[in-house]
């Protein structure tokens, strides 16, 4: 990545400022921090030294990431502006940096550079942020691939073949399998909830018959507001292992790291297992691969919008909706409810197959 021309943003000359003291300003969701790891590789390699600002529940992804000199965890909330809390941060940052990266869009993003008088200040217009920014990039049209659209603030060419990597130390991975009571390799994992809402998850029911046919010991991994869901599924396959909502996401993304294989919706450790090189079989209802993919070699992405034989088609797909749009019509959530578990397990033997399992 070194050498790379780098592309002038707006309000920038061609010639960019390279090294010195970077603030990240993160997304609020795992998989688009894990998204931005590239955009992280792109700028050490050029001489900057990271510190990432993260709310919480998504620090522990950029502790994986070996080029984040520094993580500060954000006390912030969901929603609200929370206009006093970022200003007293920014005061304490004041003169700290050189240059911000403001990854997500929201007004509310950009204010704490901005406050903290960080005097290159990077991001999209976004939510009409002209006063705030210093450097800007155009609002992409439709929805483009979220790795390309993280590591173009870089100002770099050749983003497009951009791929995130995690790395945990095999000590800090041990520590959580003795944690835990888990034998490396030993175990497979489902990740059967998703944040954004029920219009991405796969059926618990699909997950409980697939874990039967799996067999061995399956780990279902999650946040408090997946337990009763996982909980669901453990009641039906008594060989699952229910953790949601019982461990730290450090835990969950080293357990991730030593497991054998990965079955997820598209959702954070949907991203975690791909950047962990996890063999993974993801599974996408009302988003899109397109879009969101999990850019592994290792991973199989079923989708029944792209499936020719699938009939009738899929017309209504992506809808990018939380909840099913189709609401008690008949055939609502086909996009879901039809990827059987069959299908699953055929594609999760192919993976076994290539990982000479």
């Amino acid at each position: 990545m070194p050498g790379r021309k780098r592309r002038p943003l707006e309000g920038e000359a061609a010639e960019g400022r390279v090294g010195g003291e970077s603030l990240i300003i993160a997304p609020q969701w795992i998989g688009d921090a894990v998204m931005t790891e590239p955009l992280m590789r792109r700028l050490a390699a050029r001489g900057e030294r990271l510190t990432v600002g993260a709310l919480p529940w998504v620090a522990p992804v950029y502790r994986a990431m070996p080029q984040v000199a520094e993580v500060i965890e954000f006390p912030f909330a969901h929603g609200g502006l929370q206009f006093k809390a970022r200003r007293s941060i920014a005061k304490r940052l004041v003169g700290q940096f050189d240059t911000a990266y403001v990854l997500p869009n929201s007004l509310k993003s950009a204010l704490l550079p901005f406050l903290a008088s960080i005097p290159k200040r990077i991001g999209y217009l976004g939510e009409a942020r002209i006063g705030l920014l210093t450097h800007r990039l155009k609002n992409p049209k439709n929805r483009p691939p979220m790795v390309a659209f993280y590591s173009a603030l870089s100002g770099e060419s050749g983003i497009e073949a951009d791929r995130p990597q995690l790395h945990i130390p095999e000590a800090d991975i041990n520590e959580t399998l003795t944690e835990l009571g888990l034998q490396r390799g030993a175990y497979s994992v489902f990740a059967p909830g998703s944040e954004y809402g029920p219009a991405k998850r796969w059926p618990a029911a699909h997950y409980a018959a697939l874990a039967h046919q799996l067999g061995g010991p399956v780990l279902l991994l999650g946040s408090g507001k997946e337990a009763d869901l996982c909980a669901e599924i453990a009641e039906k396959a008594e060989n699952c292992l229910n953790l949601a909502g019982k461990t730290t996401l450090t835990q969950a993304i080293r357990a991730q790291a030593a497991s054998k294989l990965i079955v997820t919706n598209d959702s954070g450790l949907m991203h975690v297992a791909a950047a962990l090189g996890v063999p993974q079989v993801a599974i996408f209802g009302s988003s899109s691969p397109l879009h969101t993919p999990p850019l592994s070699d290792k991973a199989v992405v079923l989708w029944l919008k792209n499936d020719a034989s699938y009939q009738p088609p899929l017309d209504c797909a992506p809808c990018f909706e939380r909840e099913c749009p189709l609401g008690p019509k008949e055939g609502h959530m086909r996009c879901l409810n039809d990827i059987s578990p069959e299908r699953v397990a055929d594609a999760i033997l192919t993976q076994e197959r290539r990982a000479g399992l």
